[in-house]
């Protein structure tokens, strides 16, 4: 199991912790150039989203990677965490339904932990 994939299920862990709703682990390294791996996850309210987005700064800083950039945070309903490799999307149900990157990336590869 690589480094990316073993952050990745332990984020997804993580995640669950902090009672994400739909967590959705997704492999797009035979996709994009972007990112080899997105993490979507839906929290219930702008406090959950802010401690979900702190599990995720935590959980894949242990893993070794940096925090390149951040969007979305004061927003309250969406928050966008890139770690090169792996992209974190957290939503609030709302904007996730809007944004809908499960149809977007539909051909990408599902993990399950």
């Amino acid at each position: 199991m690589n480094d990316e994939k073993t952050a990745v299920l332990a984020l997804h862990q993580a995640l669950d912790t902090k009672f994400a709703k739909d967590i959705l682990l997704m492999d797009l390294s035979e996709l994009s150039p972007i990112a080899d791996y997105f993490v979507i996850a839906t929290g219930g309210s702008t406090p959950q989203l802010a401690a979900l987005t702190e599990a995720a700064e935590e959980t894949l800083k242990a893993h070794g990677f940096l925090l390149n950039h951040t969007e979305g945070i004061r927003s309250g309903n969406w928050v966008l965490l890139d770690f090169g490799t792996i992209i974190v999307h957290l939503f609030d149900k709302e904007s996730r339904e809007y944004y809908n990157l499960e149809r977007i990336w539909g051909d990408a590869r599902i993990l399950t932990p």
